[in-house]
Parts: C-alpha cells; structure tokens; sequence
C-alpha cells in the first residue's frame, strides 16, 4: 500500500471520537489499530504496539477482533531482527485486500476511466473508453454508473463491500458544494453536481475532485511521490493542470481553482483559449494544441493519437512541437516552484509519453525563470502510475477514509451490510 504515515495530503485528521459523541474506546482502539495499518503496507505486533500508543494486551486483543471479521491477517516475516528467541519468524500483520474496495471514476474531456480498486488501493478491474464528454453529462454520467456495474458483475465483488464511489474530473470542483467551477472548461457540465448524480445512479457515497488534484494523490500515494511532503504533480493533457501538496496537504483554493496553470498566459496575443483568455498555456502545449500546430504546418488533418507513433519514429516536426511545448510548461511550472518551493515534480498525462523530449526543456524552463535557489532543489520525473494516476487517485480519496468506517461497525462487511450508502 506504501502510504506515508502521517499523511494529511488525503485527508484531514478527524477526531477519533465523533463530536459531541461520547467516546468509545474500543472503537479508538480499533481505529488506531486500522490508521496504522492503513499507513503501512505490513508491520509486526510491537511497531503496531509503538505506532498507535496503545498497550500490547490492548492490541492483541483488537487484532484478534478484527481477524475475525476478515479484516486483519497475519502471516510469517521474513525472519531476521523480527524472529522471535524460540526460533519461529515473527508474525507480520496487515489489511486483508478483499475486505472493501472503492470505485475510482476518471472523467476528461476526450475520456472515461472506472476501476475498481481493494483496500491496498491496487486496482482489480479497470476500464478506459473515448468519449466526448465536455458537452454530454447525463450520457458520460450513465457510462460510469454501468461501468461500476460492470465491474462490480466481472469480478464478483458484492455491492456492500464496496466503500463508495471518487470520481476526478476534468473541472475545478467547489470543495463546499461539490459543484463545478470555471463555466468555460466543461460548458455543458453548468448546472451539474456530478457527485450527487453518481449517487442517483449507483446508490453509493460519491465524492468529487478535480482530476490532477487526484492524480497528485495518487503519485504521492502509490507513485513517485511516495514520502514527500512538498510537492507538484502537472498534468499534460486535454487540459493542463497542477495538483499541488504543500507541508503533505493539498491545496485546492477557495473555488477549487488552485493549480490551474493550463490558462496561465504563454503566448502575447495567442489563440483564445476555452476560458476566454488569450494565448494560455493549454492553446500552445496540450496535445490537441501540438497536434493543430503541425496540422496546420503540414496543411492536412493531425489527430493528438498520432503523436505517439510520431514520436517513435523520430518526426522533426513532432520532436520540435514537443520540445517548444516542455519549454512553455516549464516556465509556468517555473512560477509554482518559485511560489511553492516544492522538491519534486511529478509529470504525468497523455503528453508524458514523449519522456525526455519534454521532461528536459520543462527542467530548462524551472533553470531559467524560477527563483535559482529553489530551482537547484527541485527534481523533475515521469509519473509512476501512467493513465491510472487519477483513476487510482480518486478511489484513493474513499480509502482514506476506511478506518473510520471500519472502525465504527467492523461487522458489518460480515453481514452484508453496507457501510457508506
């Protein structure tokens, strides 16, 4: 699973007694029990005694508890400093993938991503379909709730087990309402709280977020962020955007707006973009602007697919479309290193693929316009996680909040009830 401990980039820390609740300890205990089995991918008996504070005794028992309601296992380590005096390896603890699962909904402008991810957050069912979405809600909406069927019949999960449903879109999303936010990039989405359509639809808990914040959670997560606090992942597709995690938390901003470096100004007098500014940062370096500029060089029709293949075989054209793109990335990414002082950054999306032709004139771009002395400590790499990054993210919003919900009725997976709902 691989989650930092600690981690506040998912969620923020709710109180291990509800308010105005009167606390139940036993619960605490287990929903200590559960954090810091969530937090790590497997400990022994005392690193769970150290991490959650809570006497061995205590511990044991609740162990013994939530095994028996298919939640904990445990299993042999490798031996070594673990192995006990008589000789037998320690016994390593951890979650039991197949307790619950939650749903991950990828929603983009040209796309639809559903999988099905267990309590690890590895994905068991996954599947991508091309779709025009930025004018077809209810249609893109329908396509997920039968995905989640779907995936739910494939692998034979049954629906109580499932946690709920996060779906990232391509859209900034009003944290408070759930809402939509910037009229102009998904135009025919006014109006719409996909969260609570999902819910209709489905009869799960849905939560909603923007796509390259659930992409940051997920590289940091399960990618190449794991264990860094400081942050940005940029997001190189139909649309631009930045997820960016700062002191290990996600800023999103008042409206959901933060990050949205796609509609910075690149270009003096450009094209106008979707937004209704001119020359931003997506007319000049998203694949579908790559594309147009070459169709429009070579005079006949180029499909952003095509710049793959274009970029395997080596195409002049492509490389220098592709190159002049890194560098207008990186001089807004420039701008969030200077603001953010972030160590890593992480770049994923469709345009990623072009691998080094982008990542070293986006490092050339932080060199020349950030501030030099946070430019020397920040480090540029490709996503780990490819197309599943926001996928992964947004169920990973859901599993964030499992030890809460395991913690408060661990036997209700055992009778089929459902938790979220």
């Amino acid at each position: 699973m691989s989650h930092d401990a600690g981690d506040r980039a998912v969620r923020e820390e709710p109180s291990e007694a509800g308010a105005g609740a009167p606390p139940n300890l036993r619960e605490v205990g287990r929903l200590r029990v559960l954090r810091a089995l969530h937090e790590t991918e497997r400990t022994s008996r005392p690193e769970l005694v150290r991490m959650t504070g809570l006497a061995r005794a205590t511990v044991t028992a609740l162990i013994a508890e939530l095994t028996e309601f298919g939640l904990v296992q445990e299993d042999d380590g490798p031996g070594g400093s673990e192995t006990r005096r008589t000789g037998r390896p320690a016994q390593w603890i951890s979650l039991v993938p197949s307790a619950a699962y939650a749903v991950g909904a990828d929603i983009g402008h040209h796309h639809v991503r559903v999988a099905l991810c267990d309590l690890s957050g590895t994905p068991v069912w996954h599947h991508a379909e091309t779709r025009e979405v930025d004018h077809a809600p209810d249609e893109t909406l329908d396509l997920v709730a039968g995905l989640v069927d779907r995936a739910l019949e494939e692998t034979a999960v049954d629906r109580e087990r499932v946690l709920g449903i996060g779906a990232g879109i391509a859209s900034p999303v009003d944290k408070v309402t759930g809402s939509l936010g910037g009229e102009s990039i998904m135009p025919g989405w006014l109006g719409i709280r996909p969260g609570i359509e999902l819910a209709r639809r489905t009869g799960m808990t849905t939560q909603i977020i923007n796509d390259a914040n659930a992409g940051a959670l997920a590289e940091r997560l399960y990618g190449a962020g794991r264990g860094t606090a400081d942050m940005v992942y940029v997001r190189l597709s139909a649309g631009i955007g930045a997820g960016i995690v700062s002191d290990g938390r996600l800023l999103v901003g008042a409206g959901g707006l933060a990050g949205e470096i796609g509609h910075l100004p690149s270009v003096s007098d450009g094209l106008i973009c979707r937004c209704g500014n001119r020359g931003c940062l997506e007319t000049v370096a998203s694949p579908p602007a790559v594309a147009q500029l070459l169709a429009t060089s070579w005079g006949k029709h180029v499909a952003a697919a095509e710049l793959p293949r274009l970029l395997a075989a080596g195409d002049p054209g492509t490389v220098r479309a592709v190159e002049d793109a890194g560098v207008a990335v990186g001089r807004a990414v420039a701008s969030l290193v200077t603001l953010f002082n972030p160590e890593l950054i992480v770049v994923g999306g469709d345009l990623a693929v072009a691998g080094e032709l982008i990542f070293e004139p986006i490092r050339h771009g932080i060199r020349r316009y950030a501030l030099p002395a946070v430019a020397k400590r920040v480090t540029v790499v490709p996503g780990e996680l490819g197309d599943r990054a926001e996928v992964r993210g947004a169920a990973g919003i859901v599993l964030a909040q499992a030890p809460r919900s395991l913690a408060a009725d661990p036997s209700a997976l055992s009778h089929g009830q459902a938790l979220f709902g």
